[in-house]
């Protein structure tokens, strides 16, 4: 067995578990992991650092720490930190977390998490 590819890029996104509402994230959870599956079959080390928005995590702290964990190539932003006007402010905050602690790091956005490694392939090398 190949050792695990290290790390490259960071994804950085809403935990569905935790993101309140009546809704079902399995499904959103699901579309995730198949979306990161597709970096281990191009050999890309991926890492996820999900939020809640319960009010569980210190946003900056979490972020701030998997941000300064490796030197990443790039930092893709998930949907759902961008699709939602109520989470303006939420993704300035981490646009400016990603400038501050990895600001080497390209940063790409994907369009859903079944494209997150369309996104991020974009600005590897």
């Amino acid at each position: 067995m190949e050792p695990a590819a290290s790390p490259r890029v960071l994804v950085i996104g809403l935990d569905p578990y935790r993101v309140p509402g009546p809704w079902d994230p399995k499904p959103v959870a699901k579309a995730i992991e198949a979306g990161l599956a597709e970096f281990a079959e191009h050999g890309v080390g991926v890492e996820t650092c999900l939020i809640g928005l319960d009010g569980s995590d210190d946003v900056e702290a979490v972020i701030g720490t998997a941000l300064r964990a490796h030197p990443w190539e790039c930092v893709t932003v998930g949907g759902g930190l961008r699709h939602s006007d109520d989470q303006a402010e939420l993704l300035e905050r981490v646009v400016n977390l990603i400038r501050r602690h990895a600001p080497v790091a390209a940063i790409a956005f994907n369009s859903t998490p079944a494209t997150t490694y369309e996104a991020a392939a974009r600005w590897i090398k």
